[in-house]
């Protein structure tokens, strides 16, 4: 699963925050400081990072297909982002540590879509991740 995660072409930070001491803002960070092409998902930024802001995982202009999304949001809005990760044809979530709702993992079944969760989180497993995928493009 996490290698299908790092199998994609673009990354979105929905949560993406301006705030440094946040983790939304943390979470952006560290795909810039790996090099990986990033868009934050914000409704009420323009810009982060000097990133242009996308409003909602639809409002991306790109193909939904090829892109991995880490969500940092509280887990009511967390299952509305799993659906429209669905319905987009969004396959790769990782769900930051006190995103997930109750039952994530089943929802994430029916919905067809790979979500880590579990209290995993990219600031620490991510590292590792990226250089086993890099490595196995080799």
């Amino acid at each position: 699963m996490a290698s299908g995660f790092f199998g994609s072409k673009v990354y979105a930070v929905v949560g993406a925050s301006a705030d440094p001491s946040k983790f939304g803002n943390r979470v952006l960070r560290w795909y810039i400081d790996h090099n990986l092409p990033v868009i934050p998902i914000n409704p009420k930024a323009t810009e982060i990072e000097g990133i242009k802001c996308a409003k909602s995982l639809s409002d991306m202009d790109i193909d939904h297909s090829s892109v991995s999304v880490s969500v940092i949001t509280p887990p009511r809005i967390t299952e509305s982002i799993l659906k429209e990760a669905s319905e987009l044809g969004i396959k790769n979530l990782w769900l930051q540590p006190g995103s997930e709702p109750a039952g994530y993992d089943q929802l994430a079944k029916e919905l067809n879509v790979d979500a880590i969760g579990g209290g995993a989180c990219i600031l620490v497993e991510g590292p590792d991740m990226v250089a086993a995928a890099r490595s196995s493009k080799l």
